[in-house]
């Protein structure tokens, strides 16, 4: 089946939605009577989804710009994930580790090839792998580079985001995210991201790990200095400490290569995957490094329950082998460079400050004047389109790698005479 996207824009921004209706009221209403307020969702009810379009309860279309923060790299519902989904949940879902399953070798195997790495440390959320680089880093720290036991160190950026646990927003510069949250785990600190002089400075002979995103997604997609990455993975080469890549939200074809550390030439010790690896039907995440690194595991001295089950294996097994085709890091390489080109246009009018990104993915600083970040995607909401806002003044845009060129204009459009208003 051919994965060429089929364009559903709507004729005219007047078939665009109105303010949400009694149905959308009603079921966010019921939502809030239960549910803890851990997020501020925009007003929309979503009841279905195809491609890079979602509809709502009151069957209104809007155009996903958003693909679940990079869950949705494949789009909805995409039809060779839902046929391997279907298939596996025929035969066995779940043994957990306590047996072996017929799926599990094979997921393993792909996804080692696809890093070009030797081993596999299967999870399921974000989060939860980057915890276990963070246990696989102090492991490796203690046994094999001879770090005095507890005293082990790990090296972040400002203005991370890698989910948040309590060790993690332990080393989050993030007051929403870290505040009220302590005691915190000691063993982090943190220097400016893309500052490798600061880096450098931080480096000592008990730190195991420099830990970082080779794109900050929430930070509002900044990427780095050119070099950065490079300066990176010398020095930490040369001071024999582990270079993790935190690739959750940006590898898996995002910026138009597998990995964005590719596009410096740079190979981490561990790579941190999610997100698309599940390809928006399951949670599945993985930690992926050398033997010599995830090999200081042994039989239970880390677990999951659910991690690398039959389920997820079936998904992402289908996920590696249509990154193995090149055609997803095409589209988000050709499409990114028209996204790109088109929002540049949009900077120096007065309505857009900045605009950053690699690939379909940009962070689109929009001018005080405009409205904030919230209020400008509450517009776009009401046209149709959905972002989402960051730290106030900044929307992502970030649209399943399937869209089609059409589609992305119709979104950009809606962008403009929104930011026009």
């Amino acid at each position: 089946m051919s994965s060429t996207p089929v364009s559903h824009t709507p004729a005219s921004p007047a078939s665009a939605p109105p303010a949400p209706a009694s149905r959308t009221r009603d079921e966010i209403a019921a939502a809030d009577a239960h549910s803890a307020h851990n997020y501020h969702p925009l007003p929309v009810v979503v009841a279905s989804a195809e491609g890079a379009w979602m509809t709502d309860v009151e069957g209104r279309r809007f155009l996903d710009l958003l693909a679940g923060y990079s869950a949705l790299n494949f789009g909805h519902g995409n039809a060779r994930l839902i046929a391997a989904a279907k298939a596996q949940l025929d035969r066995v879902t779940l043994t957990s580790r306590a047996f072996h399953h017929d799926r599990f070798a094979d997921f393993c195997a792909r996804l080692a090839e696809l890093c070009g790495k030797e081993m596999v440390l299967p999870m399921n959320t974000g989060a939860e792998a980057v915890e276990t680089a963070v246990k696989t880093a102090r492991k490796w720290g203690y046994e094999v580079k001879g770090v005095p036991d507890g005293h082990a160190k790990i090296v972040v950026a400002a203005n991370n985001f890698h989910g948040r646990t309590t060790t993690i927003v332990s080393f989050s510069t993030d007051h929403e995210a870290r505040d009220h949250y302590g005691p915190y785990t000691p063993g982090f600190e943190i220097v400016p991201y893309g500052d490798l002089t600061a880096l450098e400075a931080a480096v000592t002979e008990n730190t195991v790990a420099v830990l970082l995103e080779p794109i900050q997604g929430e930070a509002g997609v900044l990427v780095p200095p050119d070099g950065y990455l490079r300066g990176v993975r010398e020095l930490t080469a040369r001071r024999n400490v582990l270079f993790m890549a935190d690739e959750i939200q940006s590898g898996l074809g995002r910026t138009g290569r597998t990995f964005a550390c590719e596009h410096e030439d740079v190979v981490p010790d561990v790579y941190i995957l999610g997100k698309a690896l599940g390809g928006g039907v399951v949670p599945v995440s993985a930690v992926v490094a050398d033997a010599d690194v995830l090999g200081v595991f042994r039989p239970g001295e880390h677990g999951s329950t659910f991690g690398g089950n039959p389920l997820a294996c079936a998904v992402a097994l289908e996920v590696i082998a249509m990154l193995n085709t090149g055609e997803y890091q095409r589209r988000a390489a050709e499409l990114g460079e028209h996204l790109h080109r088109e929002l540049g246009l949009l900077v120096g009018g007065g309505a857009v400050e900045a605009v950053r990104g690699r690939g379909l993915w940009a962070g689109v600083d929009v001018a005080p004047s405009r409205g904030t970040g919230r209020e400008v995607s509450e517009r776009l909401m009401e046209r149709g389109v959905l972002v989402k806002d960051t730290h106030g003044s900044t929307i992502r845009i970030a649209p399943p790698l399937v869209i089609s060129k059409e589609d992305l204009d119709w979104g950009l459009e809606q962008l403009r005479e929104v930011l026009a208003d």
